[in-house]
């Protein structure tokens, strides 16, 4: 399974549909003032890097790097197609995201996911490629829905 992940830089209808699904698949799992996933016009807002994966012209993946304050970066609407989740797609899009943001001299990531036993397979994604849990960032609050983690990058050589 090779996934093709590419910078979206204009809105298409499949793509639209596969965030709003994301909004939808975390409605349940806190209130809307813990629901911290952007909408898909700010994916698309200056300071945001919007990615998707597609395989055979379908997206499977999202991931985006928002801009918290300078060398710090969040990463924002990570999801993976529930039909597909356990093949490595999350990984891959996790890898890819990391990457572009070294390239670029990024020198943290952070991220805010749910609490939730929703949640678990993303925390562990994240704890397995580093990051550890860490308190609020940027404009975040103290929230018992919501676990924080981030991830200081490697110098670049």
């Amino acid at each position: 399974m090779s996934i093709v992940i590419e910078r979206v830089k204009a809105a298409s209808p499949a793509l639209a549909e596969f965030l709003v699904a994301h909004h939808a698949e975390l409605e349940h799992t806190a209130p809307a003032e813990s629901r911290h996933a952007l909408v898909f016009e700010r994916l698309l807002a200056p300071g945001v890097r919007l990615f998707a994966g597609h395989l055979d012209g379908t997206p499977v993946a999202t991931g985006a790097l928002a801009t918290v304050e300078d060398g710090h970066e969040e990463i924002k609407s990570m999801r993976t197609d529930p039909a597909l989740r356990g093949r490595g797609l999350g990984r891959a899009m996790l890898t890819f995201l990391l990457d572009d943001a070294g390239a670029r001299g990024i020198r943290r990531i952070s991220l805010e996911t749910g609490s939730a036993e929703f949640f678990i397979p993303a925390r562990a994604l994240y704890a397995a490629a580093g990051f550890r849990e860490c308190g609020p960032f940027g404009g975040y609050v103290l929230d018992p829905y919501s676990t924080f983690m981030t991830l200081e990058m490697p110098a670049a050589s």
